[in-house]
């Protein structure tokens, strides 16, 4: 192995040393995370239960195959390598801005298509479906990235595309939906006036800015509704899609080796738990295997604190109770969270395996304000030159703290940060921050 001299900044992988797995950690946990339950009868949901929802291929890795390596398609890898392996960068123009004796890094999946790490598990998806002969895919979107990396990754396999975006960043977000439409989707706002779901949501409230979980009520709707010819996806919770992430940090236990380091804390935005998962669940599967321990730190936005203020307990995944219930932190199905800009993480739930993995005492939790969250991310965009999504300035800002806390106490500790992805999107966010408008 050739070593990385002292200056460098990008620590990049060939493709050919793109994962050709996912990582289950189901296979090293103490205990298994509980199951999905039925609805209407309360029992652990089989294969049958979820077939109008999946194909086959997702329902299995959904219910779990007890594999711990599952293998990535070839035609999924002969995406993936459009962008991955994403680059490790050492941030040490922040940690000079800090002056901060801490080594500060971040894995940037900004660098996909469309800019997020929700492709990773878009393309899987659209392949399976593809396989199964589905032609028509419907989702929910938050801030627009799942949205956009489905309609692209339902471009590549040939399926139609229809997203329901929750209506405050439908409309805070034009260029997302655009993106979206220029890939093909039909895009809704939510609440719709075209589901069950959505007009008893608009009969309540007629200006209702809806939420993640009433977008997946009225996606799963309209899946379950179509007589067979639409299968849902869907972008984080899940553990498929978690299992899809696992690239990320795969990727990353190989690019510290070249680095000759390793992180002390791994920090990720969590909203659903897909973008903190992904980066740090290979990190703690290699601690349970008797490797280095970690901190795992998620990190949430104070107005939707599912984690840090939820209770954790049986609940439905939507507002409508549409969906099986789920094991997971969570401040009720009926929650509509705060119409904050980091639309990707206003979701009442959390994912059952990342819930589970805190009532293990595996990984902690915190909460932070909106407005410190983008003094972060500016503070980032000025050091390092990227501008981060609203969702990843909450993993900059704990990244940040954790690196003051070194320059007070002189330690030297590693760091590791999931920027999930560009804010090139979101600038009207931007905008409001530098304007004052943004609150707490």
């Amino acid at each position: 192995m050739t070593t990385a001299p002292s200056s460098t900044v990008k620590y990049l992988l060939p493709e050919e040393q793109t994962p050709t797995t996912w990582y289950d950690i189901s296979a090293d946990l103490p205990s298994p995370v509980p199951p999905l339950l039925h609805p209407g009868t309360k029992e652990p949901v089989t294969a049958a239960d979820l077939e109008p929802l999946f194909p086959p291929e997702v329902i299995a890795q959904e219910l779990g195959t007890g594999a711990r390596e599952v293998d990535i398609p070839g035609a999924v890898l002969d995406v993936y390598r459009q962008w991955r392996p994403s680059p490790l960068v050492r941030a040490r123009r922040l940690e000079r801005e800090l002056d901060t004796p801490a080594r500060i890094y971040f894995k940037y999946e900004g660098v996909s298509p469309t800019g997020s790490h929700k492709i990773n598990t878009a393309v899987p998806q659209a392949y399976y479906n593809h396989r199964a002969g589905v032609r028509r895919l419907v989702t929910e979107t938050g801030a627009g990235q799942w949205g956009s990396s489905l309609a692209l990754a339902c471009s590549y396999f040939g399926l139609d595309c229809e997203v329901w975006m929750v209506r405050v960043s439908h409309d805070q977000k034009p260029y997302r939906r655009a993106l979206m439409e220029t890939f093909g989707a039909t895009v809704h706002a939510s609440p719709s006036p075209l589901t069950g779901a959505g007009r008893a949501a608009l009969e309540a409230d007629p200006e209702a800015t809806g939420s993640l979980g009433l977008a997946i009520s009225e996606a799963v709707e309209a899946a379950a509704t179509s007589g067979g010819t639409a299968k849902y996806a869907l972008g984080s919770v899940l553990h498929h899609v978690l299992l899809h992430q696992t690239v990320i940090g795969q990727e990353a236990l190989l690019q510290f080796e070249l680095a000759e380091d390793a992180p002390d804390v791994v920090i990720g935005a969590v909203g659903g738990g897909s973008n903190f998962g992904g980066l740090a669940i290979p990190f703690l599967g290699r601690q349970l295997a008797g490797g280095p321990a970690v901190r795992a730190v998620a990190v949430e936005p104070a107005s939707c604190p599912s984690l840090t203020a939820g209770r954790y307990d049986y609940d439905f995944g939507d507002t409508a109770g549409l969906t099986p219930l789920a094991r997971m932190h969570t401040l009720g199905h009926s929650f509509t969270p705060p119409a904050i800009h980091a639309g990707g993480l206003r979701y009442h739930g959390m994912s059952p395996l990342i819930s589970h993995l805190h009532e293990l005492g595996l990984m902690e939790a915190r909460a932070v304000r909106q407005t410190e969250c983008f003094e972060a991310g500016v503070r980032f965009a000025r050091a390092e030159g990227i501008v981060p999504a609203p969702e990843s300035t909450h993993a900059v800002k704990a990244a940040v703290d954790e690196a003051l806390a070194c320059r007070e106490s002189g330690e030297a500790r590693t760091i590791l940060f999931g920027l999930s992805g560009h804010g090139h999107f979101d600038m009207q966010a931007y905008t409001d921050f530098t304007a004052g408008r943004l609150t707490d």
